[in-house]
């Protein structure tokens, strides 16, 4: 099972899916056009995230994307060590994906 990150703008899967998917990435593009996503995470997207001086880029919620690699077949073991190396780990450029954890009280 290898996750990609790709470029905005490639739909795969059923129609529907496909168009609820490049509606979430036409919106993303017109913010970022170099902004990145991963296949088959787009029920994972929490939102996006901005900083002074940089366009926006897509932000994952940690958590539903550790249960969609369990769900997919990994031990929690197993996801949590391919998150941290394959996707946290990656930078790809100025678009590179984001993590965000929200399960802590503050």
């Amino acid at each position: 099972m290898k996750k990609k990150y790709r470029d905005i703008g490639y739909g795969e899967g059923d129609y529907e899916a496909c168009m609820e998917h490049e509606s979430c990435c036409e919106t993303i593009s017109e913010l970022n056009s170099k902004a990145m996503v991963m296949d088959g995470f787009d029920d994972c997207i929490a939102g996006t995230v901005e900083l002074f001086g940089r366009s926006p880029i897509v932000c994952y919620d940690k958590a539903k994307v550790i249960d969609k690699l369990m769900k997919d077949g990994m031990t929690d073991f197993e996801a949590l060590e391919y998150f941290e190396f394959n996707q946290l780990g990656a930078y790809i450029g100025e678009g590179t994906p984001c993590f965000i954890t929200t399960e802590y009280k503050l």
